[in-house]
């Protein structure tokens, strides 16, 4: 089970900045999310426990999801941050599934196979890449996975409520530097503006802030056969 390396100089140059960022982070990465894992730890079995077949995690960081995957999934774990993914090696020991492990861009992908997945999963990835990077992961996220394969983003967003708005914009500045992180991505939007994607089911898992967007990629060509579309003689 080895970890495949892409060249650095293949990041765009946005995301070149995060890599370094999390070059530091990843020293501290656990610690600093300690008290939030406390609750996330509750979420992870919902988010990847029933998943089948192979699936890509893009953005898997430290590898905290890993040991929640059914035992008869095929797992890609991908990631732009050698220095997470070496966290990430440690913990696939835990994983009842196989586990490939693979440095590269979300935005990306260029080692990643197109219509291979039936599974893309991500947590807090789009609210971390820059806002000039989203369609382009969305894209990748659509190129890789199989006709009719399915995804479940959960992503941070900003509470419509005063009192936790104004606490999330008092954290906000801290998020940004030491993760790259913002409140204020549109992935729903990004996600809508892309035919191949359709969004099934969207739902907070916890106040107006954690939002767990799911829905699959669409096959056109059982759409032309319903409708008797298709070439003709």
């Amino acid at each position: 089970m080895s970890t495949e390396m892409t060249p650095a100089q293949t990041l765009r140059e946005e995301n070149r900045r995060n890599r370094d960022r999390y070059g530091i982070t990843a020293w501290f990465y656990d610690l600093l999310d300690a008290p939030w894992e406390r609750q996330y730890r509750k979420w992870r079995p919902k988010l990847v426990g029933d998943l089948h077949g192979e699936v890509l995690e893009a953005g898997v960081g430290t590898g905290r999801n890993l040991k929640y995957y059914p035992s008869h999934v095929k797992l890609t774990a991908l990631d732009f941050s050698p220095a997470m993914l070496r966290h990430a090696s440690r913990r696939r020991s835990g994983a009842a599934c196989s586990v490939r492990l693979l440095q590269d861009d979300a935005s990306d992908m260029t080692t990643v196979e197109p219509g291979r997945y039936d599974w893309v999963v991500a947590t807090f990835l789009c609210c971390v890449l820059p806002e000039g990077l989203q369609t382009q992961a969305i894209a990748q996220f659509e190129r890789v996975l199989k006709p009719g394969g399915k995804f479940r983003l959960l992503e941070m967003v900003y509470s419509k409520d005063p009192v936790l708005r104004r606490r999330q914009e008092f954290f906000a500045p801290f998020v940004e530097k030491v993760y790259g992180a913002r409140f204020d991505r549109d992935t729903h939007r990004h996600l809508s503006n892309h035919s191949g994607l359709r969004i099934t089911a969207q739902t907070f898992i916890k106040h107006d802030t954690y939002l767990l967007i799911e829905g699959e990629k669409v096959d056109f060509s059982s759409k032309d056969k319903a409708s008797g579309g298709g070439p003709r003689e």
